[in-house]
Formats: structure tokens, C-alpha cells, sequence
């Protein structure tokens, strides 16, 4: 192989992908038309060459293990919250992550899908992996002690702890409503940690 860069594009949802490079051709079959290809990072036990370009070499090549599927779950966990975050209603799809409600890492409720997520912004989204924010399986939201007792000023005042009791705003679609059963499993979690 000649260590030639790729883009490859995949697929993300109908008519939207995400490009993924550089991306080296591993293998190549002739008799079934099909490549395997390794992303960000040279193929086999390429050599590293040192740039010979002052500004290139503030840059260094990293193998990163990436989930394929984040960019589609994104696209439709922010399609079913209607590009707004459960939380605020903040519309700016820019500052909205797709949460995961269980971590994809459990192999029995992390699934990427729609009732497994949240769209929220990326503050909210913060605080909810860092359990200081809870929504239980009605849907109300819940801000830990210790956020609460804190005085820091408007984001945290109005952004956090004014949505302490409230409800998130859901999918119209009820099929794509948080599941309740993982709501429950995370808020037991965030119990433990508030």
C-alpha cells in the first residue's frame, strides 16, 4: 500500500455525512471488490516523518478510538427535541450535545437510540454526567445540594438552579420520549452522588 490519504465519508443519517480522515487503506480484496481502511492513523507500522514546515509540526497524528455512531445518534436525538435542549429550550444547535441517559458503554441499556438520550446544552450536559443535575422517570428535573448551595452568579442561578422541580420538555413523538426505566437507573446514580 502506498500510505496515500483518504477521506471516507459515512453515513450519518439520509443525505448527511461526517467526514473521517485521514483514513489509510489497510487491505484490499480484488475477487470482493472490498477495503478495510484504519482511521487516523497510518497503516500497518508505517514510519513517523518529521515535518520538514514550522508550522506542521505543531501538529501530531494521535489514534483515537472514535464511536461511528455519535454523529448519527446526534442527529436524531436533536431532530426528536426539535434542535432544543430539554432543559432550557436553548435553540442553538451549535451549544446542544446528544446525552446519553446510560452510558453506551452498558451492553443492556446504553443502546444509541432516540429513548436512550436527552438534547441538552453543554452545560446542562455537563452537569447531568456530573451528577449534579437528576431528572427522575416523571420527567422533573432535580439539582444537587451541592450546586444549590453554591452563589456564582446568573448561569448557575438562572441557567441551573431555577430548573430545579420543573419538567424537561420531551419529543412530541412518544416513542421517542425518554425511557423511563433508564431514567430511573441514572437518577438512582445521581441520589447516590448529590
Amino acid at each position: 500500500m502506498e500510505q496515500v490519504p483518504l477521506i471516507y465519508f459515512f453515513g450519518v443519517a439520509p443525505g448527511r455525512y461526517e467526514a473521517l480522515f485521514p483514513v489509510f487503506i489497510e487491505d484490499w480484496s480484488a475477487a470482493s471488490l472490498s477495503a478495510r481502511v484504519a482511521v487516523g492513523r497510518m497503516a500497518g507500522e508505517g514510519s513517523v516523518v518529521v515535518p520538514a514546515d514550522a508550522g506542521d509540526r505543531r501538529y501530531a497524528m494521535r489514534e483515537v478510538k472514535q464511536r461511528l455512531h455519535q454523529a448519527s445518534f446526534r442527529e436524531a436525538i436533536l431532530s426528536a427535541y426539535r434542535g432544543s435542549c430539554a432543559i432550557s429550550g436553548l435553540l442553538t444547535p451549535q451549544l446542544l450535545d446528544a446525552a446519553h441517559i446510560i452510558p453506551d458503554g452498558d451492553e443492556e441499556y446504553g443502546a444509541p437510540v432516540v429513548p436512550n438520550g436527552l438534547a441538552l446544552s453543554k452545560i446542562h450536559h455537563a452537569a447531568f454526567d456530573g451528577h449534579m443535575i437528576g431528572i427522575d422517570p416523571d420527567y422533573r428535573i432535580h439539582i444537587s445540594e451541592r450546586l444549590l448551595d453554591l452563589h456564582d452568579g446568573p448561569i448557575l442561578e438562572l441557567g441551573i438552579k431555577d430548573m430545579n422541580g420543573k419538567l424537561i420538555k420531551t419529543p412530541r413523538d412518544a416513542a421517542k420520549k425518554p425511557d423511563r426505566e433508564r431514567l430511573e437507573r441514572r437518577f438512582e446514580e445521581f441520589k447516590l452522588c448529590a
